[in-house]
């Protein structure tokens, strides 16, 4: 397999640079970093991005997630694996990243269900967060990057 080009935000650099901006001013607002990682791979699952897949569930590894839990991130709501916070982030971003599947995309109890568990400021970054990967899934797809040459 071989990519189309390369992925545009090496093309154009300035592109990368805001994407790597974005992505730090959701740090730090009150959401664990293997919650945003376990966000990531379902959106990426999601999306069909191997890139994404490969990527977030090695780092949910990395980070000393089990392989129970990162197995389980695409069948989410029948594994036992996930606290009831995880379960509504990772609700919220199906929702999200399936906004074309429903007329109302992020019903108002999913949206309720994830607001228990964050505040404000969390929600903005868990919200920042689903669109940044969706993002980073339409990219990669759009030039058939490859999995696993992130790596080097």
């Amino acid at each position: 397999m071989q990519a189309r080009m390369n992925n545009p935000v090496m093309v154009l650099p300035e592109s990368l640079q805001a994407m790597f901006a974005l992505n730090k001013s959701v740090e730090d607002k009150g959401l664990p970093a293997t919650l945003i990682q376990m966000v990531h791979l379902r959106a990426s699952q999601i999306n069909g991005c191997s890139v994404c897949v490969d990527m977030h569930a090695r780092e949910l590894k990395k980070a000393g997630e089990s392989d129970d839990r990162v197995f389980a991130v695409a069948a989410w709501y029948d594994a036992p694996y996930f606290s009831d916070a995880e379960r509504a982030a990772l609700a919220l971003t199906e929702a999200v990243t399936r906004v074309s599947d429903r007329a109302d995309p992020v019903p108002d109890g999913i949206y309720a269900q994830a607001a228990k568990h964050f505040d404000e400021k969390a929600m903005a970054a868990l919200i920042l967060s689903i669109g940044i990967i969706n993002v980073w899934n339409r990219l990669n797809i759009a030039v058939r990057q490859v999995a696993g040459q992130w790596r080097g």
